[in-house]
């Protein structure tokens, strides 16, 4: 498996950890934002954090049946994982923005399913994920991510395997430090499409 510093030389070389001002899909402000679209466009790096994400993965949950991603973060993540592990792996979209499944994507009664995101703030995305697991009757083992960047703050009340951990304040937007007030904010996360 891969060290902290390891995970963090990949998520730097590929761009995908990035300064600015931000405004998260949850709506809070950051002065640092993980673009993990960055890492998953670099197969030949973001390998070595899947690889390492699946085998922490295999410690904590050692059998489920599925694998649930939010589109749009989750779904590259969510996949590799599938392939790593074996997994089937399906993803839910958003209609009239609420999460569902389509493309004749099932979840079985009593199927035991992980959420697998890209990066969990809230966890917003994976609990939206969570009610279309329960409502078929699933059941949730846990969650997984590459980077958990909640603080221990996430409204998630199961476990969340991640490959890296970062501490990162966020912001409300009336509760601004001076840096960030100096920056115009950008909004870079896939909640709105």
């Amino acid at each position: 498996m891969l060290s902290l510093e390891e995970s963090l030389k990949i998520l730097k070389e590929t761009r995908a950890l990035i300064e600015g001002h931000f405004i998260l899909s949850s709506g809070l402000h950051s002065a640092k934002y993980v673009q993990c679209a960055q890492l998953m466009s670099k197969p030949f790096k973001a390998t070595k954090i899947c690889e390492s994400l699946a085998e922490k993965i295999k410690k904590e949950f050692s059998d489920f049946d599925l694998i649930l991603s939010p589109a749009m973060g989750g779904l590259i993540i969510g996949y590799e994982i599938g392939k790593l592990l074996k997994k089937e792996t399906i993803f839910s979209e958003r209609v009239n923005g609420e999460f569902q499944l389509r493309r004749d994507f099932t979840i079985k009664k009593k199927a035991r399913v992980l959420i697998i995101e890209d990066v969990i703030t809230t966890g917003k995305s994976s609990i939206e994920c969570s009610k279309l697991i329960t409502s078929n009757e699933g059941i949730i083992i846990g969650y997984a991510c590459i980077i958990n960047r909640s603080n221990r703050q996430s409204k998630i009340k199961g476990k969340i395997v991640s490959q890296v951990e970062l501490d990162i304040p966020t912001f409300s937007k009336n509760n601004l430090p001076q840096e960030l007030l100096s920056i115009k904010p950008v909004k870079p996360g896939s909640r709105n499409l």
